[in-house]
């Protein structure tokens, strides 16, 4: 998933600490294999342990930065078969 920012930086910031312990409950529930913000800070990238596009889904409506409607994400289908993801 890679996430666009809608909104200055500033309001982003004022959810992002929402927002990552959103990640960490993810990573804790085994459903994230990597996340950070894009350099510069327009948006962001979370790449999910799921299988099915509406389960990735249903994880980002849950997102605080998508309940604030500081960020849209867009899905992107991908298939790890080299590097330090592919578990």
């Amino acid at each position: 998933m890679i996430s666009k920012y809608v909104v200055p930086v500033e309001q982003v910031d004022a959810v992002r600490a929402e927002h990552l312990a959103y990640v960490d409950s993810l990573e804790q529930r085994g459903l994230l294999a990597s996340a950070g913000r894009q350099d510069p800070p327009v948006g962001g990238v979370l790449v999910l342990k799921v299988t099915e596009r509406e389960r990735a889904l249903e994880l980002i409506a849950e997102d605080p930065y998508v309940k604030a409607g500081v960020a849209e994400y867009t899905p992107v289908g991908y298939v790890a078969n080299r590097g330090l993801v592919t578990d």
